[in-house]
């Protein structure tokens, strides 16, 4: 396997990042996975949008866009797989043992790892954490993934594989790594990035597909939603079957499957919509 660091390939044995690097130091950084299919990237453009709005609102220097892409053309040419999730990490590079950057510039990292076709459903838990809708982090996709790594974690403890959170004013808001949705009287709705969730790339495909709406939702909708579905990168349109106790038998119902069927469709049509 080979990865991109700084500028070229390097074999991933070894491939070395300072143990310096704000992004590890302090979580000073940010990031993107970019679903793969035969070694082609899905969504790239978008994904590289908002990698450069990260950026900005982290108060790193933008990244090179055409860099990056060479990157990744660079990591899928080197490493053929059928289906594969590609990470492209971009930290304050090398810097003080404190939150204040150094001089160094940042570090970019492209790696790609496989990855398999998820279910057709998944079994999700609501957690008591909530999210910051007005943090200064909010709506970045940054390198600071603690608090899901706690959260996913107490999914994992319970046979689920994602953890919904709401905000701090009791609205639903997302997953660890994802986006819900919610069918109500057979309509399509979604939390708004206000909410502070995070502007998914597999989230405005689906609203821009199915007609979705952004609606202010009341964490214990959850409760009471005829169906729910996950969306993120790895996800595409996932049905849920069980929210904690409460199972939703038949996922994925059928506006769902019919999510599912017309993102199956539009993403086959163009890899870079």
């Amino acid at each position: 396997m080979k990865l991109w660091l700084d500028g070229g390939l390097q074999d991933i044995e070894a491939a070395r990042v300072s143990v310096f690097d704000h992004g590890l130091t302090v979580g000073d950084g940010i990031f993107e996975t970019v679903k793969t299919v035969d070694g082609r990237p899905f969504a790239l453009t978008r994904h590289l949008d908002r990698l450069a709005r990260s950026a900005r609102g982290l108060g790193l220097p933008e990244p090179d866009a055409d860099e990056v892409r060479r990157a990744c053309a660079a990591v899928l040419d080197a490493n053929p797989m059928p289906l594969g999730r590609l990470r492209i990490t971009y930290t304050g590079g090398h810097g003080p043992l404190g939150s204040d950057r150094g001089e160094h510039g940042p570090t970019l990292v492209v790696a790609l790892g496989g990855s398999a076709p998820r279910p057709d459903s998944t079994a999700v838990v609501t957690v008591p954490w909530t999210r910051n809708e007005r943090g200064a982090l909010t709506g970045l996709k940054t390198t600071s993934y603690a608090e899901n790594v706690v959260a996913l974690a107490r999914a994992r403890e319970h046979g689920a594989s994602e953890a919904l959170f709401a905000n701090t004013v009791g609205q639903l808001c997302e997953g660890t790594g994802s986006n819900v949705f919610v069918v109500l009287d057979g309509e399509i709705h979604t939390p708004p990035v206000a909410s502070g969730c995070l502007a998914g790339i597999t989230r405005a495909l689906t609203v821009e597909w199915t007609g979705a709406k952004e609606t202010d939702l009341p964490f214990d909708v959850l409760e009471r939603a005829d169906e729910i579905f996950l969306t993120s990168t790895l996800r595409d349109v996932q049905a849920v079957h069980r929210v904690d106790g409460r199972e939703l038998p038949g996922a994925p119902g059928p506006v769902t499957a019919k999510a599912m069927r017309v993102f199956d469709e539009r993403a086959g049509d163009d890899l870079d919509p």
